[in-house]
């Protein structure tokens, strides 16, 4: 057994603002097609609108606050990182460069070898 812990939406506020969140999508998007006859330009900002609005009930959300507390760990984790110069990362560019070099030449010389193998000693096919 896992002792895995499951993540639900414990109050009926939470709840309700994920309804409204999916309610404003669904209604930015059916904004857009209702607005087919108006110019793309209003259609566009119906959505945005609408969109930007569910984004905003969405942060509101015990969720959404995670979210935002996830991309901000992220964010430091991502401070943390040592990232290499440029001369080690050309060095490592052509290390893999080489290596993919040798391991085609290799898989080329396998692969005649073993059609020679078969088709010529084997099976006594010439080309």
């Amino acid at each position: 057994m896992s002792n895995a812990q499951i993540e639900t939406v414990a109050s009926g506020a939470d709840k309700a603002k994920l309804a409204a969140a999916g309610l404003l999508v669904v209604g930015g998007v059916a904004a857009f097609y209702l607005l087919g006859k108006q110019d793309l330009w209003l259609r566009i900002i119906a959505l945005l609108v609408l969109m930007a609005a569910a984004v905003g009930v969405f942060l509101t959300s015990v969720q959404g606050k995670e979210l935002v507390a996830f991309g901000q760990d992220s964010v430091k984790e991502l401070r943390k990182v040592v990232w290499p110069t440029r001369p080690e990362a050309m060095q490592m560019t052509l290390y893999v460069f080489a290596f993919v070099v040798v391991m085609a030449l290799f898989l080329w010389l396998t692969d005649k070898t073993l059609e020679w193998v078969l088709y010529d000693l084997i099976l006594g096919w010439k080309h």
